[in-house]
């Protein structure tokens, strides 16, 4: 059976790839590397290295084995553009991918140099939707190089959310998420700077999607803004 996920924009996740280091603020308060501290101290065989990158071949094809129809994040737990990931791999992800069409992927990175410098050597499915994570204005840079890239569905996760991002660029952009940071330690966010990117994207017709305002405790906070939930995608697609 497909790992269930209780992020609210995907249904199920796989990691073929395990772990991962901090390159920008948005890491600092990283839920993957506490959750693979405890897998670890639980004696979880997959992350006996705890947040060490670590790969999984033994993984790759387990997508395949899913037959019913789903959206899957692909390494909620790592990056798959890390550094410590050979091509190869990634290749082996990207052709499993292509092999499991029945599915739609999510792939998210920070590491948007790397994506780029990869994309050539990536033969793109297109049942494969590529984001970047921004935290805040600093590095929107990241969008550019996913624009570049040959991606069939392009989208952005701007979560946790540090600071405004007044002049998205969307073009290109086919979907937005928006999220505050949660868990011990959560850094705040700003009303205001979500309801900005809320209106670039009606301006732009780009679908929002508004996870969560977060916090310590993200269930009470919830993920209602302006009187309603917001769950747009880029294109249909129901969840079960």
């Amino acid at each position: 059976m497909a790992t269930k996920s209780r992020i609210e924009w995907t249904e199920s996740t796989w990691n073929p790839v395990t772990g991962c280091t901090k390159v920008s603020p948005g890491c600092k308060n990283c839920y993957a590397e506490r959750m693979a501290k405890r897998l670890k101290a639980m004696g979880m065989e997959k992350y006996r290295n705890g947040f060490d990158v670590t790969l999984h071949p033994d993984e790759l094809e387990r997508p395949t084995e899913w037959r019913k129809p789903q959206m899957i994040f692909v390494n909620s737990m790592s990056d798959l553009f890390h550094e410590k990931v050979p091509l190869s791999f990634v290749n082996q992800v990207f052709a499993v991918m292509r092999e499991a069409s029945w599915h739609t992927f999510q792939v998210l990175t920070k590491r948007s140099e790397r994506l780029l410098e990869l994309n050539n050597d990536i033969d793109w499915p297109d049942n494969v939707w590529m984001g970047v994570s921004v935290e805040n204005d600093d590095y929107v840079f990241r969008i550019d190089h996913l624009r570049q890239t040959g991606a069939i569905v392009k989208f952005l996760s701007l979560e946790p959310l540090l600071g405004p991002i007044p002049n998205l660029e969307l073009p290109g952009i086919d979907w937005v998420i928006v999220g505050g940071e949660s868990g011990p330690n959560a850094r705040p966010i700003k009303r205001e700077w979500v309801i900005s990117i809320h209106q670039q994207c009606k301006r732009t017709h780009t679908p929002f999607f508004f996870k969560q305002w977060g916090g310590t405790n993200k269930k009470a906070n919830g993920r209602t803004l302006e009187g309603r939930t917001w769950d747009e995608m880029p294109q249909q697609f129901e969840f079960s």
